[in-house]
């Protein structure tokens, strides 16, 4: 219920702003980084950010909204990925890629399909053509099976997307880390077939890395 209330303020207060440039200047001024740790505890994404030494002001979130509206736009154009937007730990902009593990592997497999590598070198252009963005990947199961299967499972589907990203020329220091959370992290019921198909995932977040963020500084300042 807390959770619930707490989403339903934080969903209220961001509407106010009309777009990404605005939501980026009020989140700066008003303290970025304890509302982004908030809403990544919300999002189970609170690893996700940067490491800055304070809130970001409100000039240079608004610079970074603009980069993360772009990134978005180039993202929703890849097949087979679902895009949202979504706050890092700062606070910030940032831009999450859910791809579907049922589209991506075989059942208990770590093996793309012929469809997954078209996807992917899709969504590697986007990496290349946004290298000042750092990434994440992190991949997911359902509840079916033990943890002992299940948690090595899906780290070995992060790796084998993070693998064929860097081999469509994505560089192996854009991606800050590659990691799997087994079942630990549902976005649906798995009590049903097609609650347990949307928990087969991985995700790769998209977020501003250290150098995007002292670059908008400078440039606000």
């Amino acid at each position: 219920m807390k959770t619930k209330i707490i989403s339903l303020f934080l969903c209220v207060g961001l509407l106010v702003a009309c777009n990404n440039t605005q939501k980026g200047a009020a989140i700066g001024a008003g303290g970025g980084a304890v509302l982004g740790g908030i809403i990544g505890a919300i999002a189970g994404n609170t690893a996700i950010g940067a490491a800055v030494g304070g809130a970001v002001g409100a000039g240079a979130g608004a610079i970074i909204g603009k980069k993360m509206d772009k990134a978005k736009a180039e993202a929703e154009a890849v097949k087979n990925a679902q895009v949202e937007e979504i706050k890092d730990a700062n606070g910030l902009d940032a831009v999450k890629v859910t791809f579907d593990s049922g589209i991506l592997f075989a059942t208990n497999k770590a093996d793309l399909s012929a469809a997954a590598k078209n996807s992917l070198a899709q969504f590697a252009t986007v990496l290349n053509n946004n290298r000042d963005c750092d990434i994440a990947i992190i991949g997911h199961t359902d509840n079916t099976g033990s943890d002992a299967i299940n948690q090595p499972l899906s780290v070995n589907r992060a790796k084998s997307v993070n693998n064929y990203l860097m081999s469509c020329g994505v560089s192996a220091a854009q991606i800050k880390s590659v990691e799997g959370q087994g079942s630990t992290n549902p976005v649906a019921d798995n009590s049903t077939a097609e609650g347990r198909k949307q928990n087969r995932r991985v995700e790769v977040y998209m977020y501003a890395s250290q150098k995007m963020i002292q670059d908008a500084q400078s440039q606000a300042n």
